[in-house]
C-alpha cells in the first residue's frame, strides 16, 4: 500500500518519462503499481489521501443476516455455539473462530446502537450525602459507609446490625461530624428504610420521614437495577468499603469504631485521585451551603406511649421500669435503643428515667423515683392475745424464740408460750427469762420445760464461746550438752 505522497512521485514520474517501466525505476516501486496508480489518477479514482480499495468478500457473508436477526432477538445474549448450528445448515462452511468473531461483531455493532448510555455524574456542593451498608468477610460485623458526594468526605463506621435505629445514629453522628446537613441523603434500597414501593418509587418509613424532616434534608433512593443512581451509590461508597480497617476480630466494637475514626481522618487529609483535592480543603468551602445542625437530636429507637401506674411504673416488652411518683397516672414515652430504655415526658419532652433493658418479667426499680426510701420487708410476729403481748415484751429474745420454733415446726408453741408467761415469768422475772429464752434460741430448745431447766441451773450454765488466738509462750532457754558428756570413759 503507497502512501499519498508516494502515489504523487508515482505519477509525477510518469508524467516526465512517459513509460511505466521508467517511473517504476525512479521511484523503485513495480510496473504494475505505476500502471494501476497512474490509470486511477487520469480516471479519477484517487483523493488526496490513497486510492480506495474494493471490498474483499469473506466466507462469513452468507451467516451475517442471519447472525445480526438472531442477535437482536436475544439483545445480544445468544451464544456462537448455538447459532452455529443454524448457520451450518443456511450454508457457511467457514471455520469456527472466523463465525465466533462474526457473532462478537454483531453483538459489539448491537450494544453500540441499543446499550445504556450512560454518563458522569456532576455533583453540587452541599447537595447529596450517599449512604450504604456493607458486611466485612469473615466477621459478621456491618459497616456503614457515607459519602459527601461534592467533596468525597468519606464516613465510616461499624455496628451489630443494620437495624433503622442503628441507621439513623450513624447518620446522625456523621451529620455531627460533617457540621452540618447536606439537601439529600442518597440510599440503596433498604429495607430498614423502605415501607414499600409504588411503580418502581420507594415509601419511605413513616420514621425515616420525621428523622429526615428533624434534621431538614430530603430522603432519595436508588431505582433497582438502574445504574444510573444505583451505580452511583456503589461506586462512590464501593471503595470505602473495600478499604476500611479490619481491626483484630477480638477487639469489642468500641476499639473498631476508633480505628474508624482515624483511618477516616487519614483518608480524607490526602488528595484524593478522582478529584484531584483534599476532601477535607473542599469541605471547608462546602460546608457554609450545608445546613445547620438541629440543638438536640432526635429520639431514635422503638418509641411506644405508656400509662404510669399507681405503683408509679410502666410496663415495655413485658418488663417493668420505674418512674419519678410525680408522674403517677400520666402518660410517657418509652424510647428503646441499644440495650437502653430511655423515659420522656410527652409534655416537656424532659428524660425523666433512663434504664437497663431488661427481659420479660423483670423489673428496674430505682429508689430516687420515690419520696421515702425502700423498707425491708417485715413479716415478725404480730401479736394478738394479751399472752402474746407479754411474751413479746420480752425484746428481740422472745421475737426470735417465735420465729427459731415456728420454722423448726413446734406445733405446741402456743401452749409452751402460755406456760412461760403464766409460771415461769412470775416466778423468776423479766431479765432470768430473757436470758433463759437467749439460750434455748441458741441450742434449739422451744418447750417450757427446756425454759425451766435453762431457769433451774441458773449461772452454773455453760457458756460456750468460740476460740480464741492461739496463746504464744517463750520457752525457757535449756543448757544443751553434747554427744561427747555421754560417753562411758567418762562416766568411770
Amino acid at each position: 500500500m503507497l502512501t499519498a505522497r508516494k502515489t504523487m512521485d508515482v505519477v509525477a514520474a510518469y508524467r516526465d518519462v512517459g513509460t511505466y517501466r521508467g517511473a517504476a525505476e525512479i521511484c523503485g516501486v513495480d510496473p504494475k503499481t505505476v500502471k494501476r496508480r497512474v490509470l486511477a489518477h487520469e480516471a479519477g479514482g484517487l483523493d488526496e489521501h490513497r486510492a480506495s480499495r474494493a471490498p474483499v468478500p469473506k466466507n462469513t457473508d452468507v451467516a451475517r443476516a442471519l447472525v445480526a436477526q438472531r442477535v437482536d432477538a436475544t439483545k445480544a445474549k445468544v451464544t456462537a455455539k448455538r447459532l452455529l448450528v443454524e448457520a451450518r445448515a443456511d450454508g457457511y462452511a467457514g471455520s469456527t473462530r472466523n463465525f465466533r468473531r462474526l457473532v462478537a461483531e454483531e453483538k459489539k455493532k448491537w450494544r453500540a446502537k441499543n446499550g445504556r448510555q450512560r454518563r458522569p455524574a456532576v455533583w453540587t456542593p452541599g447537595d447529596t450525602l450517599v449512604i450504604d451498608w456493607g458486611v466485612l468477610p469473615g466477621t459478621g460485623v456491618h459497616v456503614f459507609c457515607a459519602v459527601l458526594a461534592w467533596s468525597r468526605i468519606r464516613f465510616v463506621r461499624y455496628a451489630r446490625d443494620e437495624t433503622a435505629a442503628t441507621t439513623f445514629t450513624m447518620l446522625a453522628e456523621c451529620f455531627e461530624a460533617l457540621g452540618g446537613v447536606p439537601a439529600k441523603v442518597l440510599a440503596d434500597r433498604m429495607g430498614c428504610l423502605k415501607a414499600g414501593t409504588v411503580a418502581g418509587v420507594v415509601i419511605p418509613t413513616p420514621d425515616y420521614v420525621r428523622f429526615a424532616t428533624h434534621y431538614g434534608f430530603a430522603p432519595d433512593f436508588c431505582h433497582a437495577g438502574d445504574p444510573a443512581s444505583k451505580g452511583i451509590v456503589e461506586n462512590l461508597v464501593g471503595y470505602a468499603k473495600r478499604d476500611v480497617p479490619a481491626p483484630d476480630a477480638d477487639s469489642d466494637l468500641t476499639s473498631w469504631n476508633e480505628a474508624a475514626v482515624e483511618w477516616c481522618a487519614e483518608r480524607n487529609g490526602v488528595e484524593h485521585s478522582e478529584i484531584c483535592a483534599v476532601p477535607a480543603d473542599r469541605l471547608a468551602v462546602e460546608i457554609d451551603l450545608l445546613r445547620p445542625l438541629p440543638m438536640l437530636r432526635p429520639r431514635i429507637g422503638r418509641a411506644e406511649i405508656c400509662k404510669v401506674d399507681k405503683l408509679a411504673t410502666i410496663r415495655v416488652a413485658s418488663a417493668r421500669y420505674s418512674v419519678p411518683s410525680l408522674l403517677v397516672g400520666t402518660r410517657v414515652e418509652a424510647v428503646t435503643y441499644d440495650g437502653v430504655v430511655r423515659i420522656y415526658r410527652i409534655d416537656t419532652g424532659e428524660l425523666v428515667a433512663t434504664h437497663d433493658q431488661l427481659g420479660p418479667g423483670e423489673s428496674s426499680i430505682l429508689d430516687e423515683h420515690y419520696p421515702t426510701p425502700r423498707k425491708p420487708p417485715s413479716r415478725g410476729p404480730r401479736p394478738r392475745t394479751e399472752t402474746e403481748r407479754t411474751f413479746l415484751a420480752l425484746g428481740e429474745h422472745a421475737d426470735a424464740f417465735i420465729r427459731a420454733g415456728a420454722a423448726a415446726g413446734m406445733t405446741m408453741l402456743p401452749k409452751e408460750i402460755e406456760i412461760i408467761v403464766n409460771e415461769l415469768l412470775p416466778a423468776h422475772g423479766d431479765e432470768a427469762v430473757t436470758r433463759a429464752l437467749e439460750r434455748a434460741v441458741r441450742f434449739s430448745r422451744f418447750r417450757a420445760d427446756d425454759v425451766r431447766s435453762i431457769l433451774a441451773i441458773g449461772p452454773a450454765a455453760p457458756e460456750p464461746v468460740d476460740a480464741g488466738e492461739p496463746v504464744v509462750i517463750d520457752l525457757p532457754a535449756v543448757a544443751q550438752r553434747g554427744l561427747g558428756a555421754y560417753r562411758i570413759e567418762g562416766l568411770v
